[in-house]
């Protein structure tokens, strides 16, 4: 789930070159306030006041519709997606092909340590009736689900193709299920497009374009010629580099050339010869491409979008393309090439605006009769909507050109069977975020819409049926009963939908959905239940497709006695936990999951992050079905940060690595409790330090009761980018703002990640900082070198980078025989003791952003990725050999 968008471009600085181009920078958020965002309560039926902060119990209770903040509800990309992405841009622009150099780097580099073994390897039930109590999801429906699918192809043979937002290629031989990596040796697993062309070949165009808060850019377009069988490899990029550093919204087939339609405009290629490069087309705004002349300005990644594009099937030459940026721009709309120029359509269109103002986000479909066209449009005038951003659904008999009829809008669909029914969050509400359109290739009349939901018509928009509700807990035959997964209702699909395909499998035919919890099936022809909704949806998640999308990973002892209890916070996935000897990994806190801190001697004792330092905490694994409040095992226990909101979405919380009763947490206030997970209520924390008005903590660290914590302020943003390291004690006392000049003399000039404290020696401190060097990063101060040591406790630093790639630093680990293990947004990299000379750490680690290391009791590292799950491997102990 994600929620509403800022109205406005501001400048966050950023170009299309890092790893994560999250285009979301300018939205504003309506529900990022400064005010705290209630934990997800899906199963509350009624109103109760709130209870007093000590109690840790929150009086915000769902009662009609998903509520403003439906699963769990601020996966905010306009809060989130600037800070993830402003992490890896600040202080300036990063320049095209930061992420390309650093990945032709560890190419070169030696391997050290055993493999990597993936942990997240069984199904992941979010209906897990172990954890069906007031504050998870569980019983909404959704059943098995994995991480966001953002491209889906299939044929008629029962291949289907399954692209992951950052997880990759998979491939199902049998219709869905039993899932293969295709595309493991590729510089770049976020995923834009996938596409079959007419003789079968696949195109996976990566760099994801829905501009959420962790997309990540591409490295090009790939064919795979026989994908039945085979694995995409770097060879298999078509052109060149003209790609590299973007995101692809969509790749269409027209006459005998491909078009990607791209953040940075319009490109063609030949269908045939496929090493030639490829040809820019259009660009509304060519000044702001890469080597233009306003390339560095803050607002060049959202100057020349192009979300779709498609012809007039009785002369394909007449092209339509929606460009546009969904916030709204002057140079937004609907062009067409017109002798070689491409000129901005001004004329009636029908019912299908014209305006820039009310031209978003659009994606087409047409039939493959060519007698129906179908469009979905986002109105930028309704960016800050509480309501829906959507500005309707279009069809259009022969030809893209119109005229265009309205037959849908946000009440219409409302209307039709939708769980989206509160006074605010209706369908609609995420369309910048949520589109797919697919038309049934035998029947012209038969379309699939996905916007947060999945809708169905039979008579070309005239009717709809919501076939795929948000979830079922608003409905009458919705019951917690944990001997049914969701009532009596029928399951339904993980919301927020972004892919489809249609395909078949021994003669039938078959539609399968991408969303935010992967991948779904029903017969095309599929039946009804008496709600209106699909009765014969199919989780597609079976364990052998990962593309969960962790922020976190913490892991302790099992109370059993055996094994351990592996916790993470992922993106809409909420909180998950696999306990030692289960077949299915279960979700015990519902909608998004930030950072987790776990008993290493009780994997049950466990905090988790909801956002924004909204933090929560159980003894019992969260362990139990009920919807009574007064029996709940998870106690909302947020410092005062967290709730004013005053905090990053993601906000960093530890504890002391020798007392780990003391917690530190960082807002604009570093906060301390010495209750360790008897924590029951905000009242048990003491703010002992002021980071200053504007400024948040994005790194903290405590040893012996010395903290660190790192902030950034200005926003945290390009313009007016500033950044810090305050110091003191668990006590309160002795606080000083280190002396970090902005020059970059002492630390670089960018955003300080992550903070790791010597056991031994409080004044022997590592910090890693984010985005990439000066070579790239046009912005003051920005620096060299990703890792910097202190033996002064921070009066001096050093850079030990060394031979690091050049890439974001996301996490540091200090290992008990004295290395030190670096997780980055291309993996994780290992230093020995007494070596000034980094490896990548292990072997076969899936090329991801590892987003945080955690030691486990079992003497294994575990790393949570961002896109391809939780994976572990055996701490170096130094005996290891270099490979």
């Amino acid at each position: 789930m994600r929620t509403a968008t800022r109205s406005k471009l501001l400048p966050i600085g950023a170009a299309c070159a890092a790893l994560a181009m999250a285009l979301t920078g300018p939205q504003a958020s309506a529900t990022n306030t400064g005010t705290a965002q209630p934990h997800n309560r899906p199963h509350a039926t009624s109103t109760a006041p709130a209870a007093g902060a000590t109690t840790g119990h929150s009086g915000n209770f769902a009662v009609s519709g998903p509520p403003g903040n439906p699963d769990g509800g601020v996966d905010d990309p306009s809060a989130a997606d600037n800070e993830y992405f402003a992490a890896r841009s600040a202080p300036g622009v990063v320049q095209p092909g930061a992420y390309g150099a650093a990945w032709q780097q560890m190419q070169s580099m030696p391997h050290y340590g055993p493999d990597w073994k993936p942990v997240t390897t069984t199904p992941y039930n979010s209906d897990d009736p172990r954890y069906r109590d007031y504050d998870s999801n569980s019983s909404g429906g959704a059943g098995d689900v994995t991480g966001r699918i953002t491209g889906m192809a299939a044929d008629n043979a029962g291949h289907v193709y399954a692209g992951g937002a950052n997880g990759g290629v998979w491939r199902s031989s049998t219709g869905g299920g039993r899932w293969t990596p295709i595309s493991q040796s590729l510089p770049s697993a976020s995923t834009g497009d996938l596409e079959l062309d007419a003789t079968g070949r696949l195109w996976y165009a990566t760099g994801e374009a829905n501009t959420a808060s962790d997309t990540f850019t591409g490295s090009g377009v790939y064919v795979l010629s026989h994908p039945q069988n085979g694995q995409f490899s770097p060879r298999d990029r078509v052109g060149g580099s003209e790609l590299e550093s973007t995101s692809i919204r969509k790749i269409r087939f027209i006459g005998d050339r491909v078009y990607a339609a791209t953040t940075r405009g319009l490109w063609s290629h030949s269908l045939n010869n496929l090493s030639s490069p490829w040809k820019l087309e259009f660009a509304p705004n060519p000044s702001y491409l890469p080597n233009g002349s306003q390339a560095t300005d803050p607002a060049a990644p959202y100057k020349n979008i192009v979300n779709d594009i498609t012809a007039d099937p009785k002369d394909p030459t007449k092209l339509i393309a929606a460009i546009g940026w969904r916030s709204g721009d002057t140079y937004n709309g609907f062009y067409t090439e017109q002798n070689g120029a491409w000129t901005r359509i001004t004329s009636s269109l029908g019912d299908l605006p014209t305006a820039a103002a009310n031209v978003g986000a659009v994606t087409f479909a047409g039939s493959a009769d060519g007698s129906k066209f179908y469009a979905v449009d986002q109105d930028p005038t309704k960016i800050t909507s509480a309501q829906s951003t959507l500005g309707g659904v279009y069809e259009s008999d022969g030809t893209p050109f119109g005229p265009w009829h309205l037959v849908a809008d946000s009440p219409k669909l409302e209307a039709s069977g939708s769980a989206e029914t509160g006074a605010t969050y209706n369908p609609g509400v995420q369309a910048w975020y949520n589109q797919f359109l697919q038309v049934d290739p035998t029947d012209p009349n038969h379309v699939y819409m996905g916007l947060e939901e999945v809708y169905e018509s039979h008579d070309a928009g005239a009717t709809w049926n919501t076939v795929g509700p948000y979830w079922n807990f608003t409905f009458p035959c919705w019951s917690i009963d944990p001997t049914e997964q969701t009532g009596t209702c029928s399951p339904t699909t993980h919301s927020d939908q972004h892919a489809v395909a249609i395909g078949s499998v021994g003669g039938k035919s078959f539609v399968v959905v991408g969303n935010d919890g992967g991948v779904y099936k029903r017969p095309l022809a599929g039946v009804l239940d008496s709600g209106g909704h699909a009765a014969d949806w199919q989780s597609l998640n079976d364990g052998t497709i990962d593309t969960l999308q962790y922020y976190s990973v913490g892991v302790g002892a099992d109370p059993s006695g055996h094994g351990v209890a592996v916790s993470g916070g992922m993106q809409d996935n909420g909180q998950s936990i696999l306990r030692n000897g289960d077949k299915v990994m279960g979700s015990n806190f519902g909608g998004d999951g930030g950072d987790t801190l776990v008993d290493p001697k009780n994997g049950c004792n466990v905090a988790e992050e909801y956002t924004n330092l909204s933090i929560w905490v159980t003894n019992d694994c969260g362990q139990n079905v009920s919807t009574d409040p007064s029996t709940e095992t998870e106690y909302n226990v947020p410092p005062t940060d967290g709730v004013n909101g005053t905090a990053r979405f993601t906000a960093p919380f530890a504890a002391d690595a020798k007392n780990p009763d003391t917690w530190v947490t960082g807002g604009q206030h570093v906060a301390v409790q010495t209750k360790g997970f008897a924590i029951r209520g905000t009242s048990d924390w003491t703010n002992v330090y002021d980071l200053g008005a504007g400024n948040l903590a994005s790194a903290v660290a405590d040893s012996g009761g010395k903290i660190y914590a790192a902030w950034c302020g200005g926003g945290c943003n390009s313009v007016g980018f500033t950044r810090g390291i305050a110091v003191g004690n668990a006590d309160g006392t002795g606080w000083h703002q280190l002396n970090l000049p902005t020059d970059g003399t002492s630390l670089p000039n960018r955003y300080l990640s992550s903070i790791a404290v010597d056991p031994n020696d409080a004044d022997h401190v590592y910090v890693a900082v984010n985005g990439f060097s000066r070579m790239w990063t046009e912005g003051p101060g920005a620096g060299v070198g990703h890792l910097y040591e202190s033996h002064d406790g921070g009066v001096t630093w050093k850079d030990i980078s060394a031979n690091l790639p050049d890439v974001p630093a996301d996490s540091i680990v200090l290992l008990p025989h004295g290395g030190i293990a670096l997780a980055t947004d291309l993996g994780v990299f290992y230093e020995a003791p007494h070596s000034s000379c980094w490896s990548i750490l292990g072997n076969g680690l899936p090329t991801n952003a590892t987003l945080q290391l955690s030691p486990g009791p079992d003497g294994n590292l575990y790393a949570g990725t961002h896109g391809r799950g939780i994976w572990k491997v055996r701490m170096p102990s130094g005996d290891q050999n270099q490979q």
